[in-house]
Formats: structure tokens, C-alpha cells, sequence
């Protein structure tokens, strides 16, 4: 099986599957002298762990994070980063029913069809297990990327129910990652009468980034926008993603969709553009990552009057927030007959029993923000190798 590696420069590669003895991931091209321990990494996985609430899978794993190599005496060696997370609640009898059967909705029958053999347990590699390794390598994203940068994730709609306000403060407090705790309290209803109907319900999830200067991707082939998009596309049961206005873009008239700039106060290398003081350095590097190879950090730099383009333009990052959303369908996995065929091609009906996400797309949200720091702490490695 190729093609289980992304990044360019900070290059993830994960393996295992969701009923082997463990999963894990390589990260090269971090790089050296940068503070990572397990105790940085461990809550973030905790935050997609499953077993957290009744809204979530009830498999309980502890995801307890082990670093192999790469870090000595607390510090990033720059040699490539192992991590590992022992599998230690799996329950393969519960996927005896579909060894001979596929799935629908599920990947059981297009990895028969490419590769003549497939793990029916939990679906073995294409599993939303694997995605607890992106968010321990998201975890090493972040240090990469230092305090300057700040990406949030949140769900914004469950079951086409839209939340109808947005506080940070929020997100953290409810099962759902939601910023309206009106809504998270609607979703609740919702998930409880899905499980009850044996049915589950899809999700839309928003991403915000702040603090990427201008500058970062390259034109044509290595746009900004287009790895962001890969990258939460690549995430299970994803089935749509915007960048911006997305898809609204369509509808709009080009006046009202553009975004106007405006000249903005000249401010100072390192400070904050809200005149907070200094911004925090990066821990690689030595100060806070400024864009563009023209000399931007000396000179005034423009502001945006709207963000219709979601931060980046050409492919390029504004300086703007970045705004990214990923649409989650509903979980395959249900507890009532589903018309299908077996590996024989007969007829068949098929249930799924075991333990499955009545949302999948809860627990979609730090996966998100993960890939999203992967994403931006290659394009921050490629921009400084690019332009100095």
C-alpha cells in the first residue's frame, strides 16, 4: 500500500490498523532544538479520544502516547520523530458478521477491489483510528509553529441543525466542539433520537487560523488553499471542503464577494497587529515568522475590510484569518439491515453491531485543527527555505 505519507519538508507517515497491536507515526523533517515531550502531545489525543461522552464511540482506549526516537533530553534531535499508541480495547469478534460481506458506505469493498485481500476488523488501515497519529504529529506541528499561530476548529452544524452564534469560550465546555451552547444542547436531542432510530447524522465543521503571516505557499502547483484542502479531504467520512466564501462564491456578484483593502499603520517587527505588545517567538528560528521576500516586515502592511477569500489568495497566505470548513457524512456503521452483497456477489442483508460514533464528525474537530498545523508547518518550513 503506497501513499501514507503527506507533507513535503514536515513529513508525516503513519501506520497500523485499528485492531492491531498498536498504531503510530514518523514525522521527519522537524526540525532540532524544539521543546516536545509526551506530556505536550497527550492532550490533544485526549481531546479525540474515544470514550468521552455517550455522543462518541464507548471503545475505550487510553491513546497513551510513547515517543521512540527523535527527542533527547526534552529537546527535538532533528532526526526523524516516532511516535506510538498502544491499541488496548479492540474487539475483533464484533466484525466476525461482514468478513464475507461489505459494508456499504464503508471502504470494504473498493480495498477488495484494489488489492484482492482486506482487514474486516474496525476496517483495519482505512479505520478513523489511524487519525489519532495525525493529531500526535499536530501536536509536534504546533511547536514548529509557536504560540504566534492559533487554529481553532469547531462544529457548526450537526444533522443540518447551524449553531447561531460563536464563542470560543464555548467550544471546550460541551461533547460537541460547539461555539453555541444553544445548539449543543439541540444536538444532544438529535444524537439521542438518531441512536434510537438506529440512524446517525453527518456534521460541518469550521477551522480559523490566526497569525500566519503573508506570504506562506507558492503560486501554481504549491498553493496554500489546495494542501488545506487535501489534507481535511483526506480525513475520514469528509466529503466536501471550503476555503472562504467556498461554494457561496458562486452565488455572489463580484462587488460584494471581493475583499477591499485598506492601508493599514505601519507597526514594528515582532509586535502584534493589534498593538498588544510583543508577539511570541517561534521557537524555531528566533522570532515571530514574517511573510513575504520583499521586505514586508518593514514596511506598512494592508488590511482587509472582509475575508471573503478565507486568508489566502493565489495560493498565498494575506495575513488574513484563514477559514476553512469540512463537511462529515453520517456514520455507515448502523444497527439496522442494510442491503449488500457478499465478496461471492450474492445477496445479502447486514448489520452492524459493535461500537461506532453516532457522529463521526465530533470527534473530526481535532483532527482538523491537526492536519491544519501539519499543513501550516510545512508551508512555514518551505517558505523560509524559499526566501530566507
Amino acid at each position: 500500500m503506497s501513499d501514507n505519507s503527506f507533507g513535503r519538508l514536515f513529513r508525516v507517515t503513519t501506520w497500523g490498523e485499528s485492531h492491531g497491536p498498536a498504531i503510530g507515526c514518523v514525522i521527519d523533517g522537524c526540525p532540532p532544538r524544539l521543546p516536545v515531550s509526551e506530556v505536550d502531545i497527550q492532550p490533544w489525543l485526549d481531546k479525540r479520544r474515544p470514550g468521552t461522552s455517550r455522543f462518541v464511540t464507548q471503545r475505550r482506549e487510553p491513546d497513551t502516547v510513547r515517543i521512540l526516537s527523535g527527542v533527547y533530553q526534552g529537546l527535538t534531535t532533528g532526526t526523524p520523530i516516532a511516535l506510538l499508541v498502544e491499541n488496548e480495547d479492540a474487539r475483533s469478534k464484533d466484525y466476525a458478521n461482514i468478513a464475507d460481506a461489505y459494508r456499504p458506505g464503508h471502504a470494504d469493498f473498493t480495498y477488495d477491489a484494489k488489492y484482492g485481500h482486506r482487514d474486516p476488523r474496525g476496517g483495519g488501515r482505512s479505520s478513523a483510528r489511524e487519525t489519532a497519529m495525525r493529531v500526535a504529529a499536530g501536536a509536534v506541528a504546533r511547536t514548529v509553529l509557536g504560540p504566534r499561530i492559533r487554529i481553532r476548529a469547531a462544529v457548526i452544524a450537526l444533522g443540518g441543525d447551524p449553531i447561531a452564534a460563536w464563542d470560543d469560550a464555548e467550544i471546550d465546555r460541551n461533547p460537541f466542539w460547539s461555539p453555541d451552547p444553544q445548539a449543543a444542547a439541540r444536538w444532544a436531542d438529535a444524537l439521542d433520537a438518531a441512536r434510537a432510530n438506529l440512524t446517525s447524522l453527518g456534521a460541518l465543521i469550521e477551522v480559523r487560523v490566526d497569525g500566519v503571516p503573508p506570504g506562506w505557499g507558492a503560486p501554481i502547483y504549491g498553493k496554500l488553499d489546495a494542501a488545506i484542502a487535501g489534507a481535511l479531504m483526506g480525513i475520514n467520512a469528509v466529503k466536501g471542503v471550503e476555503i472562504g466564501d467556498g461554494f457561496a462564491a458562486a452565488a455572489a456578484r463580484g462587488h460584494e464577494q471581493v475583499d477591499a483593502m485598506v492601508p493599514s499603520p505601519l507597526r514594528p517587527s515582532g509586535t502584534s497587529p493589534k498593538g498588544e505588545g510583543e508577539i511570541p517567538s517561534s521557537p524555531f528560528g528566533g522570532g515571530a515568522p514574517e511573510g513575504g521576500g520583499g521586505g514586508l516586515a518593514t514596511r506598512p502592511l494592508p488590511a482587509f475590510a472582509s475575508n471573503h477569500a478565507g486568508g489566502i489568495l493565489g495560493g498565498i497566505s494575506t495575513g488574513a484569518q484563514i477559514v476553512a470548513r469540512l463537511a462529515v457524512k453520517p456514520t455507515a456503521s448502523l444497527a439496522r439491515p442494510l442491503a449488500t452483497v457478499g465478496r461471492d456477489g450474492t445477496p445479502t442483508q447486514i448489520v452492524t453491531t459493535g461500537r461506532h460514533d453516532p457522529c463521526v464528525g465530533i470527534r473530526a474537530v481535532p483532527v482538523a485543527e491537526a492536519m491544519l498545523a501539519c499543513v501550516l508547518a510545512d508551508a512555514m518550513l518551505q517558505h523560509r527555505a524559499q526566501v530566507g
